[in-house]
C-alpha cells in the first residue's frame, strides 16, 4: 500500500502536532457557551455523555491492547508486532476512534457547534493521518492488507 500522504517527520511527528492542536481546539470550542438550551440542550447532554464515556472505553481498550506496541507517533516502533485482539478486532484505529466519539460527545454535551464542527475536521485528520499509518504498518507487516480488508477503520460496524 503506497500513499502520497507526507510523513511529516521520519515517524510521523507532525500528525501528532496537529492532532494535539485539533483536541485543544475541540476542548476550548466546548468551553465557549451553549448554542441551544431547553429540552433539546437536555437530550444532547445525555447523549453526549453517553458519546464521552463510549469513545473513552474504546480509546481504553486501543490503549490497553497494544501494549508494548503503543506509540504516540504513527509510525510504527521497532521490533512491533501487528495486534489483531481485543478492540483491534472491530477496528483498526480505536483509539482514533474513540477521541472521534468522544469528541463529537463533548459537542454535544456543551452544546457546541464549534466543537461539532472541529470533531468532523479531526474525523478527517484522523482518516488522512491513519491511511499514512496504514502505508507504514503495510510495509512492516505482510499480512495487514488482510487484516485491513476484514475490518472497520475507526467505529465498530460502521466506519
Amino acid at each position: 500500500m503506497t500513499t502520497s500522504l507526507p510523513t511529516l517527520g521520519p515517524r510521523g511527528e507532525g500528525w501528532v502536532i496537529i492532532q494535539g492542536f485539533l483536541l485543544v481546539a475541540i476542548a476550548a470550542a466546548g468551553m465557549i457557551g451553549p448554542a441551544w438550551s431547553g429540552d433539546l440542550r437536555t437530550v444532547t447532554a445525555a447523549l453526549g455523555l453517553v458519546l464521552i464515556a463510549a469513545g473513552a472505553v474504546l480509546l481504553g481498550r486501543g490503549i490497553v491492547d497494544l501494549r508494548e506496541n503503543l506509540t504516540a507517533l504513527p509510525h510504527p516502533k521497532d521490533g512491533a508486532s501487528l495486534v489483531e485482539s481485543g478492540a483491534y478486532r472491530l477496528v483498526r484505529h480505536p483509539i482514533y476512534g474513540g477521541l472521534i466519539i468522544g469528541s463529537v460527545g463533548w459537542g454535544l454535551l456543551t452544546a457546541s457547534p464549534l466543537a461539532l464542527g472541529l470533531s468532523a475536521v479531526l474525523l478527517c485528520f484522523f482518516d488522512l493521518k491513519s491511511r499514512r499509518e496504514e502505508a507504514w504498518l503495510a510495509e512492516r507487516f505482510g499480512d495487514y492488507a488482510a487484516y485491513r480488508a476484514r475490518t472497520k477503520r475507526f467505529i465498530p460496524w460502521l466506519y
